[in-house]
């Protein structure tokens, strides 16, 4: 191992993104370097009236197979992996004709962009690179003597290093180079793995999990910590185009927190619950969790019933929107601090509006994530990783079931959807408790059922005395909970918050009990058959 600069004397390049090629190419060649390519990259090159040498030169093959074979050959693996200090490497490429590739530059067959564009099996099998990730491979294993770029961002790097160092890279140089190759080759492994797994599932075949899991993604921002000020953190975009935060364009403000992100895409996900077809409909959240929901005749209208839940918890909180923000609605959520503005556009006027409150961050998706598309989601606990399929049910979808006597009115079912829609994305143990299409009281993420129950009375009784109403808005509401009633007493607790009807998932050894204490107090019940934990 050598920390001295290693010059460039001849450099492979084999791209598919072609940005910046022909400037950085011709730098190298200002720089003595002989360039080596291949296919559309030497035709680039050539193009541009500069020297390059194909690679079939250098091996003496062909490319063949539709390309499929080119760059795997011992004069290229070779010219990569030599150690230059060894004499018997040395005295091997001199037996076999082997010359020294000192720069190699390659970025992928764009396999993720192949998939996200909806290409069939074979298209996507045909961008399965292989050439690519072996050289990446070789060449970063050889940092020592040889460096390795794989993305066109940094190809200001090279040529600075090359200009400081009179043509020669630095050690430094490669080794961090060398780590980012094997990330990317590892992260488009991670991409072609779990879109085999997609293609095998078959819903009618139950399957056993994959034996390896592999997750990367691209770094969108180094953040400036993470939960809490003594942690680092930073946000990658995986192969996974969902809408939401990731893909959102941030048009005011200033960066996102670890904190901004992690709840500005907990409100995005519960607005997808609302169809912008069906309603308007505006989500409150702090710390994760939702603290006002409502749907409204328009935007302002839904804000304003969403803010009347916990108009204090909503203070610093993430507004979701799932119609394009307007001008009424920009002036209505200006009347107090807000982090985050999600919604899938903005109109001009609106945007103008909110570029006054400097604070703000506005980020438009595009789109509504789909509730009920397939995924995965993943989190880490010591020494491992939970990975398990997106909570992608949806209440419209369940076959609910009359568990009571009483079935519910009309209007009380269309609030029990509202409120079990709400649920799903509220930490357990969950009650929300509704009333004309939004929340009025919600407890979350309490250790006992009967808490949250309590909890989210007592805020809608502090609602109340903020909008000095007789009586708080739990008072002919209904109520829905994210998992059973293990016992009658969660249950009876909301019935004297105010309650008339329940719904909940059923399944419990006590269902009759339960049952039997709703049938005591005129109460409705359904069971959706389906739990919403979220922890």
């Amino acid at each position: 191992m050598t920390d001295q600069p290693r010059r460039v004397t001849r450099a492979l390049l084999s791209v598919s993104d072609k940005t910046g090629l022909v400037d950085f190419a011709r730098a190298l060649a200002g720089h003595g370097v002989e360039l080596v390519s291949t296919g559309g990259t030497a035709k680039a090159i050539a193009d541009a009236g500069l020297q390059v040498r194909d690679v079939s030169e250098l091996t003496g093959f062909p490319e063949m197979m539709d390309g499929r074979v080119k760059t795997l050959h011992p004069k290229v693996h070779g010219g990569l992996l030599a150690i230059r200090d060894n004499a018997g490497h040395r005295e091997a490429m001199q037996s076999h004709g082997i010359a020294p590739i000192d720069l190699l530059v390659v970025n992928l067959y764009p396999f993720e962009a192949t998939v996200e564009k909806g290409a069939d099996f074979e298209d996507c099998i045909e961008n399965i690179d292989i050439g690519g990730p072996a050289m990446i491979r070789a060449a970063a294993k050889n940092h020592d003597d040889v460096a390795v770029i794989i993305d066109p961002e940094d190809y200001p790097l090279v040529l600075a290093e090359l200009e400081f160092n009179d043509g020669a890279t630095t050690l430094g140089m490669r080794r961090h180079c060398a780590a980012k190759a094997y990330a990317r080759t590892a992260a488009y492994d991670a991409a072609i793995s779990n879109w085999f797994v997609e293609q095998l599932a078959d819903p009618r075949v139950p399957r056993d999990p994959p034996a390896w899991r592999a997750f990367g993604g691209r770094l969108i921002q180094s953040l400036r910590y993470g939960e809490n000020p003594h942690q680092t953190a930073a946000f990658y975009r995986t192969p996974d185009k969902r809408p939401g935060v990731a893909t959102a364009r941030q048009l005011q403000g200033k960066e996102l927190s670890y904190n901004n992100i992690n709840d500005t895409d907990a409100a995005y996900e519960c607005i997808a619950e609302f169809d912008p077809a069906r309603t308007a409909a505006c989500v409150i959240v702090k710390h994760a969790n939702p603290c006002g929901v409502a749907e409204g005749s328009d935007l302002a209208d839904a804000y304003r019933k969403a803010l009347a839940c916990d108009s204090t918890s909503a203070y610093g909180g993430i507004i979701a929107l799932n119609r394009t923000l307007d001008a009424d609605t920009a002036r209505a959520v200006s009347g107090i601090f807000t982090e985050v503005i999600i919604a899938p556009d903005a109109t001009d006027e609106a945007i103008a509006l909110l570029a006054k409150r400097k604070n703000l961050r506005l980020l438009l998706a595009g789109s509504l994530p789909d509730p009920r598309a397939a995924g995965l989601t993943a989190k880490t606990v010591a020494g491992g990783l939970l990975v398990q399929s997106r909570d992608n049910a949806v209440v419209d979808d369940m076959a609910l079931k009359v568990a009571t006597a009483r079935a519910p009115t009309e209007a009380e079912l269309r609030d029990l959807k509202f409120a079990f829609r709400v649920a799903k994305h509220v930490k357990s143990n969950t009650i929300v408790y509704a009333r004309d299409l939004a929340t009025v009281g919600i407890g979350a993420g309490q250790m006992s059922r009967v808490d949250s129950a309590r909890i989210a009375a007592r805020k809608a009784q502090d609602a109340a005395e903020a909008l000095k109403l007789a009586e708080p808005l739990t008072r002919g509401s209904v109520v829905a909970s994210d998992a059973f009633f293990p016992f009658a007493d969660g249950m009876l607790a909301c019935i004297e918050a105010g309650a008339t009807a329940v719904i909940q998932p059923g399944g419990s050894m006590r269902d009759d009990e339960v049952i039997k204490a709703a049938d005591e107090h005129g109460i409705a019940m359904v069971f959706t058959g389906v739990r919403h934990f979220r922890h």
